[in-house]
């Protein structure tokens, strides 16, 4: 499968993703090697990574603990701590192996360690693979707030390789899925209806490139979210506050990302259809779509207040404002768009609706 190019690097595929990197690692003389894995990639996709490494190089093998509740600084301490006793300098490199923990915060660990160093970005869950290893955002959460602090840099390659997909269950691969989604609703009808056909996750190669390259054409022309790049956050605004408050609920499971940006694309459906000009028949496809894949969540009136409390945190705010972006229609998105208070509980209610 053809490499996509961005300006900065390339994402390779399966077996041109090992040939790729056996070449930079053979051309780039590193002074160390380091990967970044949390238990699950240690035990599932770490030893087949290895083995398909050419050439006699020492990897030290750096783990952290799974899971977006560990998506912090102090799970960043810990890893510059280790670079530092292990000698790590401004000529080593960092890959990380894993899901988007792992490349959000592994890149933001290597782009600040020294000011610095090279990393290269392995995605091993559908989420990562077409979304966070992507483009070049690293980062950590605040608390349970998403992404707070953090930079843009990019790595040196990505790396996507779809044997990893076997080692998920169907849950991480439908939280992915929903980011594949969100691609065809922002960019292309035709994708959205290719996509809302699929029935199983064996051979998804073809869609995940394509979905590469529309995130990589999109961050090509907004490199640091100036303004198209906004569209990647269709439904995320809401999306995020939700799984924000999932996270840190004592009384609620735990939502994955793709489970809450579901229900952020069915309110913030819901918002375009009252604002910007989507029609009742696309609004009425998008619910059903992702109610069809996802799970109803219950909603009680003080969820509510709770969640709408956190949309002040969102990244895309300015000057006081919250900025959404809303659909025109299928493939059409509109960004910067503010949105009257009462519709916010009606879009909630519209989500509760049979």
């Amino acid at each position: 499968m053809e490499s996509i190019r961005t300006t900065a690097y390339a994402v390779h595929f399966n077996q041109l993703a090992y040939q790729s990197l056996n070449e930079h690692l053979a051309q780039s003389a590193y002074s160390s090697l380091f990967i970044i894995v949390d238990e699950n990639t240690y035990e599932c996709c770490l030893p087949s990574f290895m083995a398909a490494i050419e050439g006699d190089y020492h990897f030290e093998v750096l783990e952290i603990p799974s899971g977006e509740v560990n998506k912090n600084i102090d799970t960043c301490m810990n890893l510059w701590r280790a670079l530092s006793e292990l000698d790590a300098d401004r000529k080593s490199l960092v890959i990380n192996l894993g899901g988007g923990v792992v490349t959000d915060l592994g890149g933001f660990v290597a782009s600040t360690f020294k000011r610095g160093v090279d990393f290269i970005n392995v995605p091993t869950t559908l989420l990562a693979m077409v979304d966070a290893s992507v483009g070049g955002k690293t980062g950590v959460d605040l608390g349970s707030l998403k992404n707070q602090i953090g930079v843009i840099n990019q790595p040196k390659m990505v790396l996507v390789i779809s044997e990893f997909l076997k080692t998920l269950e169907e849950r991480q691969l439908q939280s992915g899925y929903a980011e594949m989604l969100k691609h065809g609703l922002i960019q292309s009808n035709p994708y959205w209806e290719t996509l809302k056909a699929v029935s199983t996750f064996d051979g998804l190669d073809t869609m995940i490139h394509t979905s590469v390259q529309i995130k990589n054409s999109v961050v090509i022309e907004d490199p640091t979210e100036q303004g198209l790049r906004k569209i990647l956050n269709y439904g995320h605004t809401l999306g995020h506050a939700i799984e924000s408050y999932f996270l840190e609920s004592s009384y609620h499971e735990t939502l994955l990302h793709g489970e809450a940006i579901a229900i952020g694309m069915i309110l913030e459906g819901y918002l375009a259809h009252q604002l910007s000009g989507l029609s009742e028949n696309e609004l009425r496809d998008i619910k059903t779509t992702f109610l069809s894949r996802y799970t109803k969540v219950e909603f009680t009136d003080e969820d509510i207040y709770n969640i709408l409390s956190l949309l002040k945190f969102d990244k895309k705010n300015s000057h006081g404002n919250i900025n959404f972006v809303l659909l025109k229609r299928i493939g059409e998105p509109v960004i910067d768009v503010q949105i009257p208070i009462n519709l916010y509980r009606e879009a909630f209610a519209y989500y509760k609706e049979q």
